[in-house]
């Protein structure tokens, strides 16, 4: 094979290279493979292009689960069991059939594709070396990756090359940089999507302005991350610690700049030319490393920046907002749907999300409206506590309620925030983030009154609207006060409770549930039953029984779900406190608790990996937003199978906070009587020593065994100690081999990566020593394979944990 950067070649040479062409293509005529196309020998259908050492491969790709119509010539590795291009030629022109297609050279030189009525689908767009002729131009796939045109008399004239055209990865050996005489920049652009490898938002170029310093862009137009300037002397970006690690000096990687009067570079070098290691700008805005790991046969993620998915600029498009630690991790604002429902339900939600209702004012052509018809006719719904979007506007006013007559008096402002001043927004609202910091925005976003019915802001009203609504507001509220007293409706204990929740009589409550006649489950607290409201929403409804412990556990339900909210937390929608009745409305989950799925299901109804490895990780999301993003820190102290219940997409959600304990952000730990279940205590509960969230780790940890064995740790130790699963798993991973611990049918869809990620997470969630368990919110980046987690030790207190299970039954403790 012709390489490039040799020496010319002797008309003898040139002799042996026709007569290698010739080997080769009588090769390739049984193989299929060959290295070289020239203008009489192209590449069509099922034909590939293989490199002389046979570490990649091109040819004609289609993506999975993409058009059955689209086709595109495509480089990928030749030896990894997953097809993963590195270079796509036709990306934004592919082709509808590949047996009537061609690769070849044009009469001009250049490389091109030809579509069955020979018209030029794409071109290497060159110019070559005057009286050149296109016999003697060939194309060569080296060993690197890269796909070269040169001169088959001298290989080391390269007139094309693949690597100065790079689509979304950065290869070992390709220099990306910036040219400084032309001042054109080297630029990888992300896919549209995982199935469209045509340019999509994002991509990754030269820093014009700084040195040694590479951004992140949106949409050609918006830098909105870099890793900072590069560290020669760490050979790596500081902001991407395992980065640094891994091009230690002894290491088989190595990362460099490199700077002339001509040109500025990075360059990455693979010592060990068997590794196979890529840069990716992925199609949701986020740059990863990767490489592939033989013995799990699949891609390893060694970095992904940022690393928090929130911060690519319009993660989530227009009118919506993102929170880092939901599922999903974007949202509709109120008043707003999802652009697209189908891509918003597979993931992608970057084509953002449109009203409902259109404002008024847009309907009359955007003309002016007479005011007062303005305040009949929208609102302004508040979003608090977030990062406020970009694009806005900075307008003179002296209060919030001029800021909102500003806003009020332009058809085309959509939102409004004040904080000492006033800012308005005349676009889209893009980039609207959760904000966990210790600086709250709040943000006002105009809605039509029918999207807001229950809400009137008296902001920036006339006089006589303010007046008028008050003197109605004072009536309302003796009328309300009267209706109560002559009812006699107790609400005692609510006094000291925030909440913003629908209140519920008992006798509406006994009609929708038709007189508690259908029960879904019972706890030490009560019974769970199944109602239906006349809106049509399906509700559970649990009744509280025993005054003591029925009053206890309303409080501390009302203190908790009465104020957050989290996908993985299971929804308070209201609430019944009529004399000696407690009840509690929630969402309706219709695949129940897991302990269900877990324990008593039949061998065919066994939850697949991937819904239980996922049920795991939103598990974790709403566990770390109990501990780290609640107001007051909430350990909820009884976490296990029956208290986590699946809606209808399998989607988890914590519940049943009768022994949460809330934690004031002042404190560490607190002392408290001993709650939760056997078999999922903390060591320190058993100790009687001040807790902290880490006995919700432990919970988990012990609860993570068992959505990975499907079978109940009390119950192996009850079988026999040696069976235990937790030390089952223990010794496992210290041999390595975590698979043997699962039956025959649980291994069919297990990924062993993930299988081994959750049971190491699982082990250092056990540890005795609470210091040495991991947060939540690392638990959650370990299983995202963010993270790496390193070898844990074995906990030796778990045979003596087995040993006891034997001797106890699964129950609760207040």
């Amino acid at each position: 094979m012709a390489h490039a950067g040799t020496t010319s070649a002797t008309p003898c040479s040139v002799v042996l290279y026709k007569l290698f062409i010739l080997l080769f293509s009588i090769q390739g005529s049984t193989a299929g493979a060959t290295d070289v196309i020239t203008s009489t020998r192209p590449l069509s259908g099922k034909q590939k292009l293989v490199s002389q050492g046979g570490k990649f491969a091109l040819g004609f790709y289609q993506p999975g689960g993409g058009p059955q119509d689209k086709w595109y010539i495509a480089i990928w590795y030749n030896k990894v069991q997953k097809v993963t291009p590195v270079w796509i030629a036709n990306r934004e022109t592919p082709i509808s059939d590949p047996t009537s297609s061609e690769l070849t050279i044009w009469t001009d030189g250049n490389l091109v594709l030809l579509n069955k009525s020979r018209s030029i689908f794409w071109s290497s767009n060159t110019t070559t070396t005057t009286g050149a002729s296109n016999t003697t131009i060939v194309v060569v796939l080296l060993n690197t990756g890269n796909l070269v045109l040169t001169y088959a008399s001298n290989t080391s004239n390269i007139i094309w090359q693949s690597f100065n055209h790079p689509t979304d990865t950065q290869l070992p050996g390709m220099k990306f940089g910036r040219n400084k005489l032309t001042g054109v920049s080297d630029r990888q652009v992300s896919w549209r999507n995982y199935m469209d490898p045509s340019p999509g938002l994002f991509s990754v170029a030269m820093d014009p302005s700084v040195a040694a310093q590479y951004l992140l862009i949106w949409n050609n137009s918006r830098p909105y991350y870099t890793p900072g300037k590069f560290n020669p002397q760490a050979g790596a970006f500081s902001s991407i610690p395992s980065m640094t690690v891994m091009m230690m000096p002894n290491s088989i990687y190595s990362y460099e700049y490199v700077e002339n009067d001509k040109e500025e570079y990075f360059l990455l070098t693979v010592k060990d030319d068997n590794l196979f290691l890529r840069t990716v700008i992925d199609p949701f805005g986020q740059q990863k490393g990767m490489v592939w790991l033989e013995d799990k046969q699949d891609w390893m993620l060694y970095f992904a920046e940022p690393s928090e998915k929130c911060s690519v600029y319009s993660m989530c498009g227009a009118f919506s907002w993102c929170a880092e630690n939901i599922i999903p991790m974007c949202s509709c604002l109120r008043g707003f749907s999802a652009q697209s429902p189908i891509e918003w339900s597979s993931g992608n939600y970057m084509g953002g999300c449109t009203r409902n209702v259109a404002l008024p004012c847009s309907l009359n052509g955007g003309g002016s409206v007479p005011l007062v018809h303005r305040y009949e006719e929208d609102r302004f719904y508040v979003a608090n506590n977030v990062r406020l979007p970009d694009g806005s506007q900075t307008v003179r006013a002296a209060s919030a309620i001029e800021s909102e007559v500003a806003c009020l008096n332009n058809c085309s402002c959509m939102a409004y925030s004040y904080n000492e001043t006033c800012s308005l927004w005349y676009t889209d609202l893009m980039n609207l983030k959760e904000n966990l910091g210790n600086t709250t925005n709040s943000i006002f976003i105009r809605l039509p009154a029918s999207e807001i019915p229950h809400t009137k802001s008296s902001r920036g009203r006339p006089l006589w609207v303010i007046v008028g609504g008050s003197i109605l507001a004072l009536g309302v509220c003796l009328v309300a006060v009267l209706c109560l007293l002559h009812k006699k409706r107790s609400f005692k204990g609510l006094l000291h409770i925030d909440i913003n929740m629908t209140t519920f009589r008992y006798k509406d409550l006994q009609l929708v549930t038709k007189t508690f006649s259908e029960k879904l489950g019972a706890g030490s607290f009560g019974s769970v039953f199944k109602g239906v409201l006349q809106d049509g929403t399906t509700v559970a409804i649990k009744k509280l029984e025993g005054v003591r412990q029925g009053e206890k556990q309303f409080r501390a339900e009302m203190s908790t779900l009465g104020t957050i909210h989290h996908v993985n937390l299971i929804q308070l929608l209201g609430f019944c406190s009529e004399g000696e009745h407690r009840m509690l409305i929630y969402e309706y989950m219709p695949h129940g608790a897991l302990d269900q799925h877990l324990f008593r299901a039949g061998l065919g109804d066994v939850l697949p990996w991937n819904t239980r490895y996922q049920i795991a990780i939103g598990i974790a999301k709403g566990l770390t937003y109990l501990h780290d993003n609640c107001m007051n820190c909430i350990i909820h102290c009884d976490i296990k199978p029956e208290n986590i219940l699946l809606d209808a997409t399998f989607s988890p959600k914590v519940a049943d906070f009768g022994l949460a304990k809330l934690l004031g952000r002042d404190f560490s730990r607190v002392i408290t009587t001993m709650r939760g279940t056997i078999g999922y205590l903390a060591p320190e509960w058993i100790g009687g020593t001040a807790i902290t969230a880490k006995v919700d780790v432990f919970s988990y940890g012990m609860m993570l065994f068992e959505i990975i064995s499907l079978k109940r740790n009390v119950e192996h130790g009850k079988r026999c100690a040696d069976k235990f699963f937790p030390i089952l798993v223990a010794t496992k991973i210290q041999e390595g081999d975590v698979h043997e611990l699962l039956d025959a049918h649980l291994r069919r869809d297990v990924n062993l990566e993930e299988l081994d990620r959750a049971c190491m997470v699982a082990c250092w969630c056990v540890q005795q020593d609470e210091r040495s368990r991991p947060t939540m919110g690392v638990i959650v980046q370990i299983l995202e394979g963010l993270v790496e987690v390193n070898m844990p030790p074995v906990p030796r207190y778990l045979q003596v944990l087995a040993e006891s299970a034997g001797e106890s039954m699964l129950s609760s403790i207040e």
